[in-house]
């Protein structure tokens, strides 16, 4: 019998008996490690947090209290430890469990989650609600340290030591050290503060002395000045937190212990644990950024490097080129260097090459200084993480008219990650921005194309592109707004991007079916040459439009709004898109296929609207 099958929840893993948690830790290792070499997922972050997961749930009950996870791809333990192991083999598939947190999949998910940095805020709103509200439930956020170099992280963590609330942050500090506690005094009195003696001691003094205010105030003081002999500053001590750590994140008893005292204490509190990232699995363990986010592999042999193109690796290649030919050309990026394609870029030119951490809105307003300069600097980042540093592209970018690169990677829909993750809005927040130009090549040869031309060209520039590779499609059409790419008699289907793949597989259906459709590609989303399409309708008389972006500032929306101007008998249209926006997880064909934005979907709208105008 597995450990697991005896455990649906908080309370369930409070049960074990202690010396069957190894044995519930390993199980879950298993779990993850089988299920994401099906399915792809993250699985170093989620086999680094495995026992400190199993802490929380022995010290916390995820069904009253709120315990949230920063971005959520360490959550997979957690999923498993509340009532979803039956459809843990689902992970990220559709219509199964999501990627991430999702309180519409658990009541013990605290909040969505998907994007860094964001734990701590949200975690100190649910403290005040509770505070103001009489409630009796704990508030506890896990952040990584990778999740530190966000912001509003800092910002949260000014607030909330400020705040005076009970609440516990968890830093998970898996790759380099955050605190400033170094040297062998600092180490020995780390060690010393989560001592089970020491806590001890503290929960005595706290119930004690620390009930006489007068009293309480000149120990306080004493101790403070003792220690401050011996320790360095520590930023979250300065900050309003009681610190703990740091602690090996793996030594479950430590964990249970520091956490308990931790959750009882009535104030800020921050644990620092140090884990590994991939525990528990060799292959992860030595490269943990490979393994971060994965496809299915075959788990015996472990993760192969995918050497097919992408929209990714040929951006970072052409970048590279076209940097050799000007020493102006910079690359940013947010930690997401081998994800938009510039590891190549950084390994060849690492004083042009630089990574900002998780900080969009930074990375955005760096880009806007460096361009002040003169440089021409490339802000390569996929569309969920663009809409962070939305101010800046306005404020600092747009108002100066500075000649920043957007590289928006992972436009439209990128599958399994879902909804926190759906490249669904960057069309219509870009094309409001005053003056930037957003393009979208539909190939590589035009991703190239479009490159060279908004490095050349002044001002702010977007190149809109999907993650993945090219489709049949491979003409460069990139010197015209509007491309003619097949003609037509009975309906006009407008699309762009990767998109266009599925447009002229639907006119290739619709002819089998003896019926004529005009497709027409747009390279420029912001504004274009209304009259190739213009001079379509006005032999088709009808409109189709698909693009895989939200329905508010799509594409489409402008173009109905510009036929009301034109005098063009219109007999009916049809905009196929994203809706609000919010699409779940699956495969990208499954999704385009729900969405009527493959090839069968679109042609089925246009003989609908056919029938529908001819009745």
């Amino acid at each position: 019998m597995n450990i697991l099958d005896e455990i649906n929840s908080s309370a369930d893993v409070k049960k074990l008996p202690e010396e069957q948690l190894p044995a519930l830790c390993k199980a879950l290792r298993e779990e993850i490690i089988e299920t994401v070499s099906r399915n792809g997922g993250h699985l170093a972050s989620s086999l680094g947090a495995v026992e400190l997961t199993v802490a929380l749930h022995r010290v916390y009950d995820t069904a009253t209290d709120r315990v949230l996870f920063d971005v959520g791809h360490q959550s997979y333990a957690h999923k498993l430890l509340t009532g979803r192991r039956e459809r843990f083999s689902t992970l990220r598939q559709s219509d199964g469990l999501s990627g991430f947190c999702l309180p519409a999949e658990s009541g013990d998910d605290a909040a969505v989650s998907g994007h860094a940095s964001t734990s701590i805020s949200v975690a100190l709103g649910m403290a005040r609600a509770r505070t103001l509200k009489g409630e009796d439930r704990k508030i506890a956020a896990v952040i990584g340290d990778g999740s530190l170099t966000g912001g509003v992280a800092y910002e949260a963590l000014s607030d909330c030591g400020d705040s005076g609330e009970s609440i516990v942050v968890v830093l998970n500090d898996n790759d380099m050290s955050i605190s400033r506690n170094v040297g062998g005094m600092a180490r020995l009195l780390g060690q010393a503060r989560v001592r089970r003696s020491y806590l001890a001691v503290k929960r005595s003094y706290h119930n004690t002395i620390g009930r006489v205010k007068p009293l309480y105030f000149v120990f306080h003081r004493v101790k403070e000045w003792v220690k401050d002999l011996f320790l360095p500053d520590n930023m979250f001590e300065d900050m309003g937190f009681y610190y703990l750590g740091p602690i090996d994140g793996h030594d479950l008893p430590t964990l249970i212990r520091v956490l308990g005292y931790a959750k009882e204490m009535d104030r800020p509190v921050l644990v620092h644990i140090r884990t590994v990232k991939g525990k528990g699995y060799p292959p992860a363990e030595e490269n943990p950024s490979l393994y971060h986010g994965v496809g299915p592999f075959d788990r015996s042999s472990g993760v192969e490097p995918c050497a097919a193109p992408s929209f990714s690796s040929v951006l970072g290649e052409a970048l590279c080129d076209m940097a050799a030919e000007d020493s102006s050309i910079v690359a940013v990026t947010a930690a997401m260097s081998d994800g938009t394609g510039l590891g190549d870029f950084a390994a060849r030119y690492p004083e042009r090459f630089f990574d900002v951490g998780i900080a969009e809105q930074h990375a955005a307003a760096m880009a806007a200084g460096m361009a002040r300069q003169g440089l021409k600097p490339v802000f390569a980042v996929y569309s969920t993480f663009l809409q962070r540093a939305y101010d800046m592209l306005i404020h600092d970018i747009a108002l100066s008219r500075e000649h920043v690169v957007l590289a928006v990677d992972r436009a439209g829909l990128v599958g399994q990650d879902g909804i926190t993750h759906q490249g669904a809005f960057d069309v219509g927040y870009l094309c409001q921005v005053p003056g930037m130009a957003v393009r979208a090549p539909s190939n590589f040869a035009e991703l190239r194309s479009m490159l060279r031309f908004a490095l050349a060209i002044p001002g702010p520039s977007a190149l809109r592109y999907s993650r993945g590779g090219e489709g049949a499609f491979r003409v460069d059409t990139s010197d015209r707004d509007v491309a003619v790419l097949r003609q037509g008699e009975d309906v006009t289907i407008v699309s762009y991007g990767i998109l266009i793949n599925e447009a002229l597989d639907a006119s290739e259906r619709l002819a089998e079916k003896g019926i004529s459709a005009a497709v027409l590609k747009l390279n420029r989303l912001d504004r274009f040459d209304p009259a190739p399409i213009e001079k379509s309708l006005r032999k088709t008389g009808r409109l189709l439009v698909a693009e895989d972006t939200a329905y508010f500032g799509c594409v489409g929306e402008r173009l109905l709004a510009d036929m009301t101007r034109w005098d063009v008998p219109v007999y009916d249209q049809c905009l196929l898109n994203l809706g609000d926006g919010v699409v779940p997880h699956g495969s990208v064909a499954e999704l385009r296929h729900r969405l009527f934005q493959d090839g069968e979907g679109i042609a089925f709208a246009a003989e609908k609207m056919l029938r529908n105008s001819s009745n």
